[in-house]
């Protein structure tokens, strides 16, 4: 299973984990000496069913070096989960064999496989646990995260726009979550493990690329209120049919106790099965309604309105602004307030951020795509006022039979820019069917495009829409070396 799905999908480093999204922030981190731990050592050994003993409190969870911090219990994973989960890359690095780092790293702890530590004594003075599999271990803290947590929770799965809808709804609603797309195997058990336990509200984000993946994942999060977002054609080939991609989707309703709240766009209604309470959103019909602009969404539940500024705007981002509306109805806070936050919201890197540099802006919506969501960002591009408007277009993966057609089917999203420079084997499909007036570029191996180079064709007024999946732009860091290039060209 990857850590994203849609626009949002796996950046699967191969490090000691092999899995874990590198866009990682923050694993807790040291307490201030009056803050409770995140686990006490005991309370450790009981959620993994080993015996009980005393040892270090512990601040956080991590499964990367390259992230931990002083007072995290670090577990050691293999980069390989073997055949229970779907991954796109798998490693055979070992995280036992990075126990020395996470040492020098100040971790409290280590959470290890037992045979390969017996006989060898507590590895580099890191007190360990020991149990018969590390991702099994992961899992049981993270179900026992969950039954010792108090928060009303909400579950968020959907095709695109998961991790910016987490994002908003964690804003808005000040409740705990994951700074990254942490939704596979790896990410839902890390972030129910890390939850604290005296966090009001807790936001958990679901992901899938195969099918039978968010059904288990739901179950351990067992949430109050789980929202679909959308269904989309993202990473159709791994699916026979949108019938059933929908179906892995609604399958969020396995954790989903009666008393709680299902949340999905109206024109899901009818493929629901769900006996409990439902509450729709649309733009034209669903109990929750949005009417956007593009930059400001009009809200109406009831007899009620609210007016709120669309983060990164575009009527996808209305849609979720909707989604998260229905949350708040869901969980009867106070709407005005709510609405107010929700516009405040900086969106996470990588979906969708504007960044202006000597009179170019560059719209980052790299880290993944899927064909609605790549033709909902040329047509927001369109809409907006600039000199040029430029599209920097990847290719969109796990498509399967169908990629060529969807490739080649958003020439008609592409009206409205001034030029199109298409990365990646599969974008020929769409450059073929651009006017001559629009291609600017076309380059079939990724690795051959240079983002220096393009930075020196940029000029003050352009604006630049970078959108491909993951391992095209952000998996290169496309973004971060242009904006370097331009910052030395322009300032």
């Amino acid at each position: 299973m990857n850590n994203e799905t849609g626009d949002e999908t796996n950046n699967e480093t191969g490090d000691e984990t092999g899995d874990e999204t590198s866009d990682e922030t923050s694993s807790q981190g040291p307490l201030p000496a009056h803050a409770a731990p995140l686990w006490r050592w005991p309370a450790l050994c009981r959620a993994l069913g080993v015996a009980a003993v005393d040892g270090p409190d512990v601040s956080g969870i991590s499964i990367d070096t390259r992230s931990l911090r002083a007072g995290d219990l670090f577990v050691a994973l293999s980069g390989d989960p073997g055949p229970r989960f779907n991954t796109a890359a798998r490693s055979s690095r070992d995280g036992h064999d990075f126990l020395a780092a996470a040492a020098q790293g100040g971790a409290a702890g280590a959470l290890v496989d037992r045979a390969r530590m017996s006989g060898s004594g507590p590895p580099h003075r890191l007190p360990c646990l020991g149990v018969a599999d590390t991702l099994d271990g992961l899992w049981a803290l993270g179900r026992a995260g969950r039954a010792r947590s108090a928060a009303r929770v909400v579950a968020v799965t959907g095709s695109s726009g998961k991790t910016t809808l987490k994002t908003l709804l964690m804003n808005a609603l000040g409740a705990a979550g994951s700074a990254g797309s942490f939704n596979n195997h790896l990410g839902v058990p890390l972030t129910l493990a890390r939850l604290p336990q005296d966090a009001p509200t807790a936001v958990v984000e679901i992901g899938t690329n195969h099918p039978g993946e968010i059904a288990p994942l739901a179950a351990m999060v067992a949430p109050h209120i789980a929202v679909v977002l959308n269904v989309l054609p993202a990473h159709i080939g791994n699916f026979a049919d949108i019938a059933a991609l929908r179906a892995e989707k609604l399958s969020i309703t396995a954790g989903l106790p009666l008393a709680g709240t299902l949340i999905l766009p109206a024109e899901l209604a009818t493929h629901v099965r769900w006996p409990g309470r439902c509450i729709t959103f649309g733009e034209a019909t669903g109990d929750v309604q949005v009417h956007s602009d593009g930059a400001t969404a009009r809200l109406r539940y009831g007899g009620d309105e609210w007016a709120v500024t669309v983060p990164g705007g575009g009527a996808h981002r209305g849609l979720s602004c909707a989604a998260a509306c229905a949350v708040a109805v869901a969980l009867g806070v106070p709407m005005a307030p709510f609405v107010a936050r929700l516009g405040t919201t900086e969106l996470p890197v990588g979906r969708g951020n504007r960044m202006a540099i000597g009179g170019v802006v560059i719209v980052d919506d790299s880290y993944n795509a899927n064909p609605v969501s790549m033709g909902f960002a040329l047509r927001t591009l369109a809409a907006q006022p600039a000199q040029r408007r430029i599209a920097l277009l990847g290719d969109i993966l796990e498509l399967g039979d169908q990629e060529r057609a969807l490739h080649a089917g958003l020439d008609s999203a592409c009206i409205g820019m001034d030029a199109v420079i298409c990365v990646g084997p599969r974008m020929a499909s769409l450059y073929e069917r651009l006017p001559e007036g629009q291609r600017a570029g076309y380059f079939s191996d990724p690795e051959r495009f240079d983002p220096e180079a393009f930075a020196a064709q940029l000029a003050t007024g352009d604006t630049v829409l970078v959108k491909g999946s993951n391992m095209i732009f952000w998996a290169r860091d496309i973004v971060p070396r242009l904006m370097a290039a331009l910052t030395k060209r322009l300032t």
